[in-house]
């Protein structure tokens, strides 16, 4: 017979332990994308997203002086949208 036992104490520090990592990571989610992010968060280049993507009409684009900046989960939801489409 195959007896199992666990630590509970162990158990609950490795699960303190990973929900703190993830917890973290949420925490340091970008509010707003540029453009360098929105490249690299869809693997697509800046001249491909600038002629198909950003221009598009619903698309969230903001400009802040010169710079182009969109907020991180509109954009998120609109290109899971969009990329259904293309």
């Amino acid at each position: 017979m195959i007896r199992v036992e666990v630590d509970p104490e162990f158990i609950e520090k490795e699960f303190k332990a990973a929900l703190k990592k993830r917890l973290d990571e949420l925490e340091s989610e970008k509010v707003f994308w540029d453009m360098k992010t929105l490249a690299q968060k869809t693997s697509m280049s800046i001249s491909h997203l600038e002629k198909h993507v950003i221009y598009q009409p619903g698309f969230p684009l903001h400009r802040v002086g010169k710079k182009r900046i969109f907020p991180a989960k509109e954009a998120q939801e609109f290109l899971l949208d969009w990329v259904k489409n293309y």
